[in-house]
């Protein structure tokens, strides 16, 4: 690794937002299932305690050493459904707390894996983990929970679609602000960092380290530097800006692995934004060209991003994975909430632009007396487009109560402030009703 490449993004660092968004620990929980729940249990805090004990330490000596700012340290886990349903216990809310405290004792900022995979069907296990869903996300502040509920492989169950609408619904009763850690996925992928949708997948290594980079103020930059130029040139320029971003996550990746004794996983690229002014994704499709993100020619613009971000984690690491690209929250991006304020970015747009995204629809706060059926068929949507596309995608609404569009809602740090978008008043009840499963595509079978 040519090191002197890496140290070229030392401005980047003091002048462009550029931070390491997530060293992120992956932990398979498997060698921890027993019949007695409170065994397994504390075979998971043990385990967790053992194998992250020194990793905000590495992390924290990471970031003085390279002077590369590593915004969180976190965890992910096997998704918990797959270890709690030996115990037959009647809810997972105590494999919660479990988790809470292993985080809290090695001081990581959030613990991903409270998850379950129902993509063509719920064993009862899985069951008890979506209904346990609201109490375990109200205990706990730091445990993040996701459902896979299709692929393009399997299809889209639909049970579990209606399931997590009503899931919604519940948690915005407790606290909307739950609903932030919270994500429903199609076609999750086993490497992810970032939360809320981090689990382990059962294909990992024992004990991995992956790593998110963000980077949305340095593309910006960049495309600043090419102003009149013809998109194939726009698209290059983002490209070798993205290869500058990974060989910096490439290296404290495998500082981090080496210094804990674990394998090294993925590095992720996305393009992660915060409320911070010039670190915004729809300000990197504005410098592209748009009045505002969100009118037409908003689609192709952020198909050019994302691809040619790709292109460029790729060309730098050979262990690119994760979900890599460009995230679009609501709330998260000054960009996106200035026009969805000035109504530009509509909801039926960012739905648009989760085709050609890295993930879907993020932070979007909606009025607090959706039906959960209408927010089921949200998540139906969006799971359609990542089924056909083969993509993932997720999403993550924060229905909340007793606003309406005009107003916003304040989630604070890294998660801004959202505008309450308008949604479809008609129903989609009937559909949601019907259960069942959406088959898979025709190019599914690729055996």
């Amino acid at each position: 690794m040519d090191t002197k490449r890496i140290f070229e993004t030392v401005d980047m660092i003091n002048h462009e937002n550029l931070d390491l968004r997530t060293i992120t620990m992956g932990i398979s929980l498997l060698d921890c299932i027993d019949q007695d729940s409170d065994v397994a249990c504390q075979k998971i805090y043990d385990k967790i305690t053992t194998k992250a004990a020194h990793l905000v330490e590495v992390g924290q000596a990471i970031e003085a050493e390279f002077g590369i700012p590593i915004a969180n340290k976190r965890i992910t886990v096997t998704p918990i459904a797959l270890i709690a349903g030996a115990s037959g216990d009647a809810d997972y809310v105590k494999y919660a707390l479990t988790l809470e405290r292993a985080a809290e004792a090695v001081g990581v900022d959030l613990i991903g894996g409270f998850s379950a995979l129902v993509q063509k069907g719920m064993t009862p296990a899985d069951e008890t983990l979506i209904n346990s869903i609201p109490a375990a996300l109200q205990a706990t502040t730091r445990v993040c929970a996701s459902v896979n509920v299709g692929s393009t492989r399997t299809g889209i169950n639909f049970d579990a679609v209606k399931k997590m609408g009503e899931i919604v619904v519940e948690l915005e009763g407790r606290d909307p602000l739950l609903n932030g850690r919270l994500v429903v996925f199609c076609n999750a992928v086993e490497d992810n960092p970032f939360m809320a949708g981090g689990f382990h997948g059962v294909g990992e290594a024992d004990t991995v380290i992956n790593v998110g980079v963000s980077g949305p103020g340095v593309v910006l930059n960049a495309v600043k530097q090419v102003p009149n130029e013809p998109l194939d040139v726009v698209a290059e320029t983002i490209k070798q800006t993205a290869f500058k971003v990974t060989r910096m996550g490439q290296l404290v990746g495998t500082e981090a692995s080496n210094r804990l004794g674990v394998d090294l996983g993925i590095v992720d690229l996305s393009l992660a934004p915060t409320p911070s002014e010039g670190d915004s994704v729809a300000n990197i499709l504005e410098a592209i060209g748009l009045e505002t993100v969100g009118t037409h020619g908003t689609t192709a613009a952020l198909a050019m991003l994302n691809d040619a971000v790709k292109k460029g984690g790729i060309m730098a690491c050979s262990h690119v994975g994760g979900l890599s690209g460009a995230f679009i929250p609501e709330s998260e991006d000054a960009g996106m909430i200035r026009a969805a304020e000035q109504g530009t970015l509509t909801f039926d747009k960012l739905e648009a632009m989760t085709a050609v995204c890295s993930v879907g629809l993020d932070m979007i706060a909606i009025p607090g007396d959706t039906p959960a059926t209408t927010i089921s068929a949200m998540i139906a949507d969006e799971a359609a487009i990542g089924m056909i596309n083969n993509k993932t995608t997720a999403v993550r609404v924060i229905p909340v109560p007793g606003k309406t569009v005009g107003e916003d809602i304040e989630f604070g740090g890294l998660f801004g402030r959202a505008p309450i978008m308008a949604v479809h008043p008609e129903s989609s009840a009937q559909m949601i009703n019907r259960g069942g499963r959406l088959p898979a595509p025709v190019h599914s079978f690729k055996n």
